[in-house]
């Protein structure tokens, strides 16, 4: 398998599970703040390395009305502090083309949401940057159907590409996620990253919002490290009830240090660490 190194982070192969960790909308620079220290103490006992994710613009949200976020330059900003401060690499959604480049002055890796996996121009400019890009598979793909979309990537020369599964549509405002997805997207070659938390999600449940079940995303998590995957991606937030985007999917951050710590547990037993 290939490996992506991203700072001081070894991503795939038999190397221990990384985490995709940060509320899913970027909200103020202190919420960033306080939000990246407290995934920091989360991470610490077990060692565990992670990414700072979180979004200056949800682009795809359920209705007119719901906020997209601070915007690219004001977020950019913000996720540069964070990363200067928190000696942690960062992670953002990018929606068009000519988002990537700017992005990729701050951000270490480049995500493609999952609505957007086979827009071409989209892809190639993203790996163009030559950042590690995580490829959300559409809910509408089969895992195998990633083969393709990497290789839009891949024809870029940039070989920092992860797959990531988020759940597939199972009827309306429905996901399910078929766990044998996640090898046969391993098979491809590229580092698998489970989403716990969009796998979850109820897409538009609350008519013009999307309603989740957080309470499960513990459960696939561990399922997912039981598989082998190369990392996590789950959204946190202090108090997920009144976050501005997902909160009905976002786990609790005061609960994330006893999670991490039993998913390192799944993670070792799965890998002979």
């Amino acid at each position: 398998m290939n490996i992506v190194t991203i700072g001081d982070i070894a991503i795939g192969g038999n190397n221990p599970i990384s985490l995709i960790l940060g509320p899913c909308q970027l909200e103020s620079l202190e919420h960033a703040r306080m939000m990246a220290g407290r995934i920091a103490e989360a991470c610490a006992p077990t060692g565990t390395k992670f990414i700072f994710k979180a979004s200056y613009d949800k682009a795809n949200r359920s209705s007119i009305g719901t906020e997209r976020g601070l915007g690219m330059e004001k977020g950019l900003e913000i996720l540069a502090q964070i990363k200067d401060e928190f000696g942690v690499p960062v992670l953002t959604d990018v929606h068009e083309p000519w988002h990537c480049a700017k992005a990729a002055e701050v951000c270490d890796v480049l995500q493609i949401p999952a609505f957007l996996c086979r827009q071409t121009d989209l892809l190639l400019a993203a790996g163009e940057t030559g950042r590690a890009i995580n490829i959300k598979k559409g809910q509408f793909l089969a895992p195998w159907d990633m083969k393709n979309v990497a290789a839009k990537v891949e024809s870029t020369g940039n070989r920092n590409i992860m797959l990531c599964e988020r759940g597939t549509s199972f009827g309306y405002n429905a996901l399910v996620t078929d766990f044998r997805g996640l090898p046969t997207m391993a098979a491809t070659g590229w580092p698998v990253v489970f989403d716990a938390t969009h796998s979850v999600q109820q897409p538009g449940g609350l008519g013009g919002t999307s309603g989740g079940q957080r309470e499960f995303a513990p459960v696939l998590a561990r399922a997912a490290c039981a598989v082998g995957v190369s990392a996590l991606f789950i959204e946190t937030h202090q108090d997920p009830d009144n976050a501005p985007s997902d909160g009905p999917n976002m786990i609790p951050v005061d609960q994330m240090p006893a999670l991490i710590a039993n998913l390192r547990a799944f993670d070792a037993l799965a890998k002979g660490l």
